[in-house]
Order: structure tokens, then sequence, then C-alpha cells
């Protein structure tokens, strides 16, 4: 591994892997940048997780917290294995052994959450296992949470989503949108927008999409989600592949499962005139300077999902539910306005000018951080 080629002037500050032998846990933490605070971000659990996927993400978050403005830095972690090929006793086993494996680091550098394929019960046994329940939030509530199964994260990318809506002058009861993912994140957005008028023309999930032109009955679709685990059973609509979800003709289009969903061999076919990030990663930044060029608004994941980063500062502040979504749409609404203003402003692709600002902001505690160690 060359270290070099995740280095640079904001970190990262330790790459860390974790074995367990009686469990087989293999685990990677990367803690990017910590001078605004200790390093924040979620476990993800999946067979292909990589030193590199974590670093990108932990560096997501050291921008999320900054653009947020909440007083933590940047991480992430990651858990090797394939969710869908363990029983539930071993995922609670690995969970408890990589809280326990972390106890040095967590919570004095690192505070947990969920990701991809954890959840609020995942995450009582990484605190079970660590021994500390500030080690993690995203807990459930009998234990002092806010689980993000509440929506936090949706309920911000729904709102990340009007604003730009807002900036093409289209109306929430005129606007055409899909979703790639229909998890945690994905199943809310879609809820969201729905009840605001907007129609949702395809989602998807790891079994396939859907599209009808005409519109997707938000209730029915989870009524079938639920009774037979896949979108692609909901009638009337057409079923695809899921990579042909970006291929068809809408206002917005929100990736809001996995990494690198919009990539070299698709970015040309999006058709959306629009793409919120509801998912971490899910384009490098070549790809979003290919759609600007072609007039596609980008609003990048750190702008778009802080949702869920929000929802955990109001769960360690001891916040209510209501605070907390009260909290999570003005800074959303906050954030996307600032980040498009100065896109036009300064003629930057949106991430671009949202990085402008969250660098400042990174570099200026880490001098005073430089200026208290001499």
């Amino acid at each position: 591994m060359h270290l070099e080629k995740f280095t640079d002037e904001f970190g990262p500050e330790f790459i860390i892997e974790v074995y367990d032998p009686y469990t087989k846990l293999k685990g990677i933490v990367v803690i990017d940048n910590t001078a605004r605070g200790v390093g924040k971000g979620g476990i993800r659990m999946t067979p292909y997780v990589c030193i590199e996927e974590v670093f990108r993400l932990a560096r997501v978050m050291t921008w999320k917290t900054a653009i947020a403005d909440l007083p933590w830095g940047g991480a992430k972690s990651g858990i090797v294995v394939d969710p869908k090929k363990i029983s539930l006793e071993q995922k609670r086993n690995l969970m408890r052994a990589f809280g326990r494996a972390l106890k040095a680091i967590s919570p004095k550098l690192y505070i947990a959450a969920p990701d991809v394929a954890t959840g609020e019960e995942e995450i009582r046994w990484f605190v079970e296992g660590n021994g500390s329940l500030k080690s993690a939030t995203g807990k459930p509530k009998d234990l002092g949470g806010l689980p993000h199964e509440l929506g936090s994260t949706g309920f911000g990318v729904f709102h990340a989503t009007l604003i730009a809506a807002q900036h093409m002058k289209i109306k929430p009861s005129e606007l055409t949108f899909g979703v790639e993912g229909c998890g945690n994140v994905g199943q809310f957005v879609a809820k969201f927008l729905t009840e605001a008028g907007a129609k949702l023309v395809a989602i998807s999930d790891s079994k396939g999409c859907i599209y009808n032109e005409d519109g997707i009955d938000f209730k029915k679709l989870s009524e079938v989600k639920k009774d037979t685990g896949s979108v692609i059973n909901y009638k009337p609509s057409q079923t695809f592949p899921c990579q042909k979800i970006y291929e068809f003709p809408m206002d917005v289009a929100i990736p809001a499962a996995l990494p690198d969903v919009i990539n070299e061999k698709n970015v040309n076919n999006v058709k959306a005139r629009c793409i919120v990030e509801g998912a971490n990663i899910p384009m490098k930044i070549e790809m979003e300077k290919i759609l600007h060029k072609r007039g596609v608004l980008v609003i990048p994941d750190f702008v778009a999902n802080e949702g869920g980063v929000i929802s955990s500062y109001a769960e360690y502040r001891g916040y209510d539910e209501k605070k907390m979504f009260d909290l999570v749409e003005k800074k959303v609404k906050k954030n996307t306005k600032l980040v498009l203003k100065l896109s036009e402003k300064e003629n930057l692709i949106p991430r671009q000018a949202a990085e402008k600002i969250v660098k400042e902001r990174v570099k200026k505690a880490m001098e005073k951080w430089v200026q208290k160690r001499v």
C-alpha cells in the first residue's frame, strides 16, 4: 500500500486495520482530520470495502462536519464481509468485536455511526463491545439515541433537492425524480418528495430498477417492497437492470446507496437535469465536471446528505426528534443555498465551491491547533 496515494495537507491522521482471529473480523478505520474535533463517521459492512474507499469516505466526513459547522472532524470505518452471507449472530459478534478492538481510539478519537448494512441494532452491539455510550451515535432510543431509521439523512437530501429545484425554477408539484437505492436514505427521500407533490418515476434496489413515466405510488411501492422484498415487483412499471436508472428522463436523479454508480461507462447516458448526491462518493469529481459541462447541476454528497451527521450531533447534545429535524432542515437549506450562490458567483462547479468553503474552515482550525502545540 502506498500511503502517498492517500495523504495531503489535510490528512489522514490514522489508517488502522483490525483483525480478530475468533470472529474473523477484518476491519478498517481511517481518521482523516481532527482539527475541528473528534473524527466522526459511520461503519459500513460490505464484501468489497477497502482502505481507499474508507479514506475517500472519511474525507467526505471531514468536509461534511465542516460544512455543517459541527465541532467534529472526519473519519470512517468498514468491516469486510458480505452481510447477506452471515447469520444474525455472526453479525452481532463482528460488531461487538469491532467495538472492543476500537476501545483505544473510540470515543477519544473516533465516534461511530450507522452506514451501509448497519443500523441502530448494529450500533447497539458496537457500543456493547466498546463499553461507552459515547462511542457511537445513531443508537436505539432505549440507549438515548436518535436512530438514523428516523430518516434524518433522507430528510436532508429532500431539502437539498427542493433548493436545487428552486434554483432550476421547478415547482415541487412539477418535479420528476428517480432514486437509486431503496434503503434507509432512498426510501425517505422518495417519501418526503412524493408527499411534497413531486412525481417519482424511477427507483431501484439490489434486484433491479423500475420506471413509469406516469408516476409510481410511493405508499403502494412501500407495501410491495415489504411484502415481496423488491421494488421490481411493483406494477405497473417497466423493469430494468439497476445501472439503467440514470438513463431515464427526469428532472432530478438521486443516488442514495453505493459509491461510484455514475462512472466512465454511463456518465454520458445520464438524462437528468440535476443530480443530488444522497449517497457518499457516488461519482468522482471528473464525472461531476463532465456533467457540469453538459449543464447538469450536481449537489455534492457532503452538502446534500449532511442530515445524518447533523442528527448525530443532535443526539450527542441530547436533543429530541423535533429539534433534530428542525436543525437538519435549517442547516441543509442554508448550506445548499450558500454553495449554489458561490458556485454561480465564482463560476465553479458546486463541489469546488463547497470545498472552497470547507477547506477554509478546516485550515483555520488546523492553524489554531498548531499554535496551541507550539
